[in-house]
């Protein structure tokens, strides 16, 4: 493990000049959600909009349960629960111990990525398994009788690869599939990987040694190249066993697509009709465009059917994808021997019919919001939603919920390093947004910065807010960005506007698709443009690369470098 613990983000960070926040105001706009408005028996796909991706999801009883990827987020792993598939409810984090999952110095693609959940009706145990690229952990597991009340620790798995999944047969039996790389000396191309299967021990939680097998080599058909086949799931029905996994990359060519077994370990027989979901073979400038479809996982619905989740994108006008790989349901037709994911092989629409009883009370009574909305915080509740999260440490290390509002304790680090930042982050949601805040500060040095970010990792991101130079105080907006081509971060002030400040400012980012503003007010005044209208390209996987979304944060810190000239 990383040797950095709760003590010393408790006592690195200054403990004087607190920025305090008031108020933030989320409001999401999308067209495309004020056009098609929802019949009384419909919902809006994706369910989980933002940087949700790589789902999966298991059931008892009347209780769903889905997980998907965090990364550098923390807590790691996000956790929702349902009773409809409908509508869900945040439950936090499953990896919320900084003492086991620490990942302190890594990337932001970095952490903890493709989890799988799975309910044992032999124990009435939830198990949920996970590679964790950080801390040493690697495949790891962690169990719990009640996924409301909190998980078991972290046990470390004896396997190499990525993407685990675990399978309990219906004699009690359990397995373990993942991805992994060729045996040594027989990778064919790049990208080739293969899928493994592993026997389980319950009783001491490992996998049996020498029972490791490859039960696909390549994907559908080696003979084509196909890469990255990964996201293995497991799942018996009438007797047989199907092998689901993703193939084609992550990108414009994923796919799901599926295989058939008289046994848990092969051989398996992939379906004729594969690939079973993607939306790789469309017209690049289709209406309301979805693309990337993949990484799936089924589950029976309340209505007796198969539902599959999966993730995909909503790129903006400049094809860029800012929300980053969300969460998306469709039905799945299992009347043939074949599972097929409903209208999941054309242009997919951004509305559903619920299943049978089912009434969307999405937004309402605690249930996460969908479609275009608007959330409203300050703070006052005695417990901050779970949508507000920490990356690379806990946020409540740094945050304080008072009276006044949510101080945060400026670390003495920067938005650009690879470490905690005392950064309160939200996902950005939505094509076209806003996000504002109040701040109440009083910056002491040019050294001293408080006031919001919009961050897609840390080589790519912005920087608003007000500092201090001589004796005068400015906001200043600036762009933190490292290409593919670039050897070095560069750092550039965008715009800086000396203020008469009182101790209270008004912060905006606005974004419409690609372009972006970054306003402020002051004293009642209209909001104003600092700068010009800026491009979100930097904020986008296309061109910052990685697994994640842009996130919108309330930052502070103590070694600024985003000073006026």
């Amino acid at each position: 493990m990383v040797s950095f613990t709760v003590a010393e983000y408790n006592t690195y960070p200054p403990k004087k000049n607190t920025p305090i926040f008031t108020k933030v105001i989320y409001e999401g706009n999308d067209e495309v959600y004020n056009k098609y408005t929802l019949e009384k028996d419909e919902f809006f796909n994706p369910i989980l909009q933002g940087c949700y991706p790589d789902p999966a999801i298991t059931r008892k009883g009347d209780d769903y349960y889905m997980v998907c990827s965090s990364f550098a987020m923390f807590p790691g792993v996000p956790i929702f629960h349902s009773k409809d598939l409908v509508n869900w409810t945040d439950l936090g984090g499953v990896l919320d111990d900084i003492t086991e999952f620490n990942p302190h110095d890594t990337g932001i693609s970095q952490g903890v990525y493709a989890p799988g959940i799975t309910y044992n009706p032999h124990n009435d145990t939830f198990y949920m398994i996970v590679t964790a690229f950080s801390g040493g952990l690697g495949n790891i597991i962690v169990k719990t009788k009640d996924p409301m009340k909190g998980w078991g620790s972290p046990i470390k798995l004896d396997f190499g690869g990525i993407d685990p999944s675990i399978f309990f047969d219906e004699d009690g039996k359990g397995y373990i599939v993942h991805n992994d790389a060729p045996d040594e000396g027989k990778e064919l191309y790049n990208g080739h990987r293969v899928i493994k299967i592993w026997e389980y021990d319950i009783e001491n939680d490992q996998v049996i040694a020498g029972t490791d097998k490859i039960i696909v080599d390549g994907g559908v058909d080696i003979t084509e190249k196909p890469i990255w086949i990964e996201a293995p799931h497991i799942y018996k029905k009438d007797g047989s066993y199907y092998l689901m996994c993703a193939e084609g990359g992550t990108g414009d060519w994923h796919s799901e697509v599926v295989f058939k077994s008289d046994s848990p370990k092969g051989p398996y027989i992939p379906a004729p009709s594969n690939p079973i979901l993607t939306q790789r073979y469309f017209p690049k400038e289709r209406e309301n465009k979805v693309d990337w479809a993949g990484h799936a996982d089924l589950v029976q619905g309340p209505d007796g059917e198969y539902y599959g989740v999966f993730l995909a994108i909503r790129p903006n006008e400049e094809n860029r994808v800012n929300t980053g790989r969300e969460t998306f349901i469709l039905p799945v037709d299992w009347s043939g021997e074949f599972p097929v994911f409903e209208n999941g092989l054309v242009p997919m629409e951004p509305k559903l019919k619920m299943p049978e009883g089912v009434t969307n009370k999405t937004g309402q009574n605690g249930f996460i919001p969908n479609g275009n909305f608007t959330y409203e915080e300050d703070f006052s509740s005695d417990k901050l939603d779970f949508r507000w999260i920490g990356l690379r440490g806990p946020r409540e290390a740094f945050i304080k919920q008072t009276k006044k509002g949510l101080e945060i304790t400026p670390y003495s680090t920067n938005i650009k390093e690879r470490k905690p930042t005392s950064t309160l982050f939200h996902r950005q949601q939505h094509k076209n947004f806003s996000f504002t805040t109040t701040l109440n500060y009083q910056p002491k040095s040019e050294k001293d910065l408080a006031g919001v970010t919009a961050y897609q990792n840390e080589n790519s991101n912005y920087v608003f807010g007000v500092t201090k130079k001589d004796k005068d105080y400015y906001v200043v907006l600036e762009k933190n960005y490292k290409s593919n081509r670039q050897a070095e971060l560069k750092s550039e002030i965008l715009a800086a506007q000396k203020i008469d400040w009182d101790n209270s400012i008004n912060l905006k980012i606005v974004a419409n698709g690609d372009k972006y503003e970054f306003q402020f007010a002051l004293k009642g005044a209209d909001f104003k443009t600092l700068g010009v209208t800026v491009s979100g390209d930097i904020l986008s996987t296309d061109v910052a690369g990685g697994f994640t979304g842009c996130l919108l944060g309330l930052y502070a810190t103590t070694t600024n470098d985003a000073s006026p000239k």
